[in-house]
């Protein structure tokens, strides 16, 4: 890819990130890139910046019990594995890489009540937060270890409207893509809060209690709330999301 190509991409992504018009967000590139345009390494450090700062703007330090230098240290290391996705659009639904907080870090009960779209914060329903943590991956999902790691190509699955959870989740796997958990769902709308949208929940298919239901995110009273749907039923307004993979320290 060329300079150029991954500067307008680069550009685009922001843009459509933080609401900046093109020439705002083209302006912020090229002036963290100094006087040259900058090439898709430092586009992908930039938007790195961006969500390290989404992170420490949105309390996950204090919510880990952590300063913000030692909650910084913690995530770093995973810079050198952000790379930029070409066919990343956020406005059809396509994410590049997302950073993404373990709940071991902040608990998903917690971090759900950091989501900030709109004016409106994210708020748990229909499930305690004891409930909520006797979620945990299904066999076919393999989390990086640590506190933190990348997920790479996240899409959240307009695709895959009125599917049920199962169908949802056959078909994924059959793509070589991966279901998103519930801290992957809660993070992917953290950095980007336009993924969930009124006729636009994210069925989070990758974590499961032993039983028939499956967490999901959907805008209710206009913010987003983290509920759960039952695996078999479809709903025309929420999607199955995925990812193509994860990241953590060392890996790329």
């Amino acid at each position: 890819m060329t300079r150029d190509r991954a500067l307008k991409r680069a550009v685009r992504e922001r843009a459509a990130n933080t609401g900046e018009k093109y020439t705002q967000a083209w302006r912020a590139l090229r002036d963290a890139g100094g006087d040259a345009a900058p090439d898709a390494v430092s586009a992908a450090s930039v938007e790195f910046d961006r969500q390290m700062a989404t992170l420490l703007d949105r309390g996950y330090p204090r919510a880990a019990g952590m300063s913000d230098a030692a909650f910084g240290a913690a995530i770093e290391p995973l810079r050198g594995a952000a790379v930029l996705d070409p066919v990343a659009d956020p406005d059809a639904g396509r994410f590049g890489f997302v950073i993404v907080v373990s709940s071991a870090l902040v608990p998903a009960s917690t971090s759900i009540t950091l989501v900030q779209r709109r004016g409106r914060a994210g708020f748990l329903s229909m499930l305690t937060p004891e409930e909520l943590a006797t979620f945990a991956p299904i066999e076919q999902v393999t989390l990086p270890a640590g506190e933190a790691y990348l997920m790479s190509a996240a899409d959240n699955g307009r695709d895959s409207l009125n599917t049920t959870p199962d169908d949802g989740l056959a078909a994924i796997v059959a793509h070589g893509r991966s279901p998103l958990t519930i801290e992957e769902g809660i993070a992917l709308v953290t950095h980007f809060p336009e993924a969930v949208a009124t006729n636009g929940g994210l069925s989070l298919a990758g974590s499961r209690c032993g039983d028939r239901r499956v967490c999901a995110l959907w805008i209710s009273k206009g913010a987003p709330k983290l509920g759960w749907c039952w695996a078999g039923n479809p709903h025309t307004w929420l999607g199955i999301a995925s990812c193509a993979g994860r990241a953590g320290v060392g890996q790329g």
